[in-house]
């Protein structure tokens, strides 16, 4: 029996006031109890204890030991209860790439809630459309919003949102509304620019997927500004749910080719290829 475990024995035995009372708290044998008893006076060269058949009492030595051993236990409680709670408190430093309008939308609150519920945690923020390298350019975590993941990246699935097509109700009005789409590439488009010219825009048609390529007239890296150019009437645009909601709320926007909807894009957390898997987390809203 090691030192603590000694100490913490005679602290039972003489609140007890019972060998037999801490045997059966501890579920061994009474002689079990007497033995180590026994071998912690023989080790500090003290009596600790006195015994009858009926009584148990303390020394003066053993009342001044037993005073010291609550002291370093309570500390040694103390001591351990802090590494725990610190071994289970996340901290340090947390860098997360973000997509610039989803994360602006619908990401931004929460990591402001998450950065309140673990102060001890630095959380950096990275705003970009681009698809970046996670191990190269440092980043712990990546949200990303795609239709095709690389092979080997470790996910987890957030959730999912559709494309809609959209355009202004002036710009329909002038050009007409396009029933097939076939019809886009006599109309003004406007492209997100990662979708070179040669990219198609890519629509479920009879239950399978047809791809139109298309000129454009306006390209951006960002589907905020896209849906501003839609608005002022420059064209048609793919924009995802979450941007295009307020426009077509407000209508300022209106959808067209409805039954030829693109297929829905998953948003996705995203970790470097060099981390574990066990290193995802849930954060609970409170």
């Amino acid at each position: 029996m090691n030192r603590l475990d000694a100490m913490n024995l005679f602290v039972r035995v003489a609140e007890l006031g019972s060998f037999s009372a801490a045997a059966c708290q501890l579920g061994v044998a009474r002689s079990v109890v007497t033995r180590q008893i026994a071998a912690l006076e023989e080790h500090l060269g003290i009596k600790l204890m006195v015994r009858s058949t009926r009584s148990l009492s303390l020394t003066s030595a053993g009342s001044a030991y037993l005073e010291k051993c609550r002291v370093i236990l309570e500390l040694v409680e103390e001591a351990e209860a802090g590494v725990m709670e610190e071994r289970l408190t996340p901290s340090g430093q947390l860098r997360i790439s973000l997509p610039l309008s989803f994360g602006l939308r619908r990401l931004v609150p929460l990591l402001l809630e998450f950065s309140q519920a673990y102060p001890e945690i630095s959380l950096a923020m990275d705003f970009s459309d681009r698809q970046q390298n996670l191990i190269e350019e440092g980043i712990d975590l990546s949200i990303r919003i795609t239709g095709q993941l690389d092979p080997g990246e470790i996910v987890r699935k957030l959730g999912s949102c559709q494309l809609l097509i959209v355009a202004a109700p002036g710009y329909l009005a002038e050009h007409g509304r396009p029933q097939q789409p076939s019809e886009l590439t006599g109309h003004a488009c406007l492209g997100y620019s990662p979708q070179a010219n040669n990219r198609p825009w890519t629509f479920q048609v009879d239950g399978h997927l047809e791809s139109v390529y298309l000129p454009y007239r306006l390209q951006a890296n960002n589907g905020d500004a896209l849906a501003a150019a839609a608005a002022q009437g420059l064209g048609i645009t793919v924009l995802p749910d979450f941007i295009a909601a307020d426009y077509l709320a407000a209508g300022q926007l209106e959808t067209v080719l409805e039954a030829f909807e693109p297929p829905e894009l998953g948003i996705y957390a995203v970790l470097p290829s060099n981390s574990p898997r066990k290193y995802f987390f849930c954060y609970t809203r409170k």
